[in-house]
């Protein structure tokens, strides 16, 4: 490992995961399953850091940059208790207008600009003249 990938690993989040995040995965962490992102999903039993949590921890390890966009909704699910069997330990077919997941694309240069939007493409439509400013004492 380079050294620039080590000092990104000890000072960063965002990049993947931290050092720390890795010694308490090895300790406490059980690999649940993998996404088809390549996200890694744990698990910890027993007493906790928050008991707010429950009585189970879960977390991700994101595959690149951390953005939370990236969990499909099956994996999201899982990750906020709303259900107790993750996806990776039952066979889940998504319904037939369920379309396949995608991140958040805004800010990217992908991401949807509407038709007149100053950040699309080609030439803007003229305006039309119907817009009336207000002034006080109408």
């Amino acid at each position: 490992m380079a050294l620039k990938d080590t000092l990104l690993r000890i000072f960063t989040w965002w990049s993947g995961s931290t050092v720390s995040l890795d010694l308490y995965t090895k300790r406490h962490g059980t690999f649940v399953g993998e996404d088809e992102f390549g996200n890694r999903y744990y698990r910890a039993q027993g007493p906790l850091i928050d008991p707010s949590v429950g009585p189970e921890r879960r977390w991700v390890i994101y595959n690149g940059e951390a953005d939370a966009s990236k969990v499909p909704p099956g994996w999201r699910g899982w990750l906020s208790h709303t259900v107790d069997v993750a996806p990776s330990e039952e066979a889940y077919v998504p319904r037939e207008w369920q379309k396949p997941h995608e991140e958040n694309l805004t800010g990217t240069v992908a991401a949807y600009r509407p038709r007149g939007s100053q950040l699309s493409y080609g030439q803007r439509p003229a305006a039309t003249g119907d817009y009336v400013p207000w002034t006080p004492g109408e």
